[in-house]
């Protein structure tokens, strides 16, 4: 199976966010072409698995198909695929098609052999974006899943934790009057107390892998001229979870502990945590797998059932000039999923 060949097909279509469908065509052609005869279409993602759903647990691979714009400073036609020194160059390559080929391969291998799950081998659009037309949708096609293993460029290391994201809308309220007497409430003055909360606060529970809790205000808006005292000031707080709180919890914690009045644009991009004890973390630990925090998210966030985080690759090539990927890399990294994941009783 030319995986390689396969992803330098890839790198030759375009793939942005919401624009996977050429790329998705070519990869479903392939998938038949190449004997995977049972593959499954929502959208612009696919999906096979390797027996129907029944009583066992279902493990779930997942890689994306789309992509970033070029980076400024590319050396090399972005489109264009070249391979030198053992490494494929080439837009995608790196994030995320290191992963999306290795997975292919070790799909291949896990389904050939009796499993104690089911195994479910997917590429899912829109991950660059979070965008509903992507992972979403493809979980909506596959039932319950038990356990998911997300590829990243990783280095083959475990990422056990991924920061969320959460952005607030605050307004604290006042009562306008003129600044040049004791009239008014300002509402600037009231949204200082709760700024000041969201600087200095530590919720209680820290991760081992991310640290606590971050949470930064970013923007602030108030008043119309200066002679008048300000009756709303508005302000922005980007809210970056630990895996230790659900997003939703954070948001009634927030809630009551600040005066102002607190919206939130989104609680779906949650963040994640994986015990050391789970089953697939204690097989990576005895092969020498490295556990670590990740700052960057992925489709970890959309998920509502235990992942890890890996895949060949390095994070600091994604969206960078001149993208590429070991050869090497994809064929350890398959390896890798081989070897964690044969026989894995979830």
């Amino acid at each position: 199976m030319d995986v390689i060949g396969l992803l330098s097909g890839l790198v030759g279509i375009p793939s942005f966010s919401k624009e996977e469908g050429a790329a998705c065509d070519y990869l479903f052609k392939w998938l038949g072409d190449n004997g995977f005869t049972d593959v499954h279409r929502v959208g612009n993602n696919l999906w096979m698995e390797s027996e129907p759903a029944s009583s066992k647990p279902t493990l779930l691979l997942n890689a994306h198909i789309d992509t970033v714009r070029p980076a400024g400073g590319y050396t090399r036609d972005p489109f264009l695929p070249s391979i030198e020194d053992g490494r494929l160059f080439g837009l995608g390559t790196n994030d995320d098609g290191g992963s999306l080929a290795a997975m292919l391969e070790a799909y291949s291998v896990l389904s050939g052999r009796p499993q104690p799950y089911r195994l479910v081998y997917s590429v899912s659009a829109e991950e660059e974006i979070c965008g509903r037309g992507g992972f979403d949708l493809l979980l909506s096609d596959l039932g319950k899943v038990d356990f998911g293993v997300i590829g990243e460029p990783t280095g083959m290391a475990m990422a056990v934790a991924e920061r969320g994201l959460m952005v607030l809308d605050c307004t604290a309220r006042g009562k306008s009057g003129h600044a040049a007497r004791e009239e008014g409430v300002n509402a600037i003055y009231e949204a200082l107390e709760d700024i000041d909360w969201f600087r200095n606060h530590h919720f209680e529970r820290v991760s081992e892998f991310l640290g606590p809790v971050k949470m930064s205000v970013t923007m602030i808006s108030a008043g119309t001229q200066h002679n008048v005292v300000p009756d709303e000031c508005k302000f922005v707080v980007d809210v970056r979870p630990n895996g230790m709180y659900s997003n939703v919890e954070l948001l009634g914690l927030v809630k009551a502990a600040v005066k102002c009045d607190v919206k939130e644009r989104s609680t779906r991009i949650g963040s994640s945590h994986l015990d050391l004890g789970h089953p697939a973390v204690v097989r990576g630990l005895s092969m020498g797998l490295r556990p670590f925090g990740s700052p960057t998210t992925s489709n970890q966030a959309l998920c509502p059932f235990p992942t890890l985080k890996i895949g060949p690759g390095d994070s600091a090539r994604s969206h960078a000039p001149d993208e590429y990927i070991g050869i090497e890399e994809i064929s350890r990294g398959a390896a890798t999923y081989v070897a964690l994941l044969d026989g894995l009783e979830l």
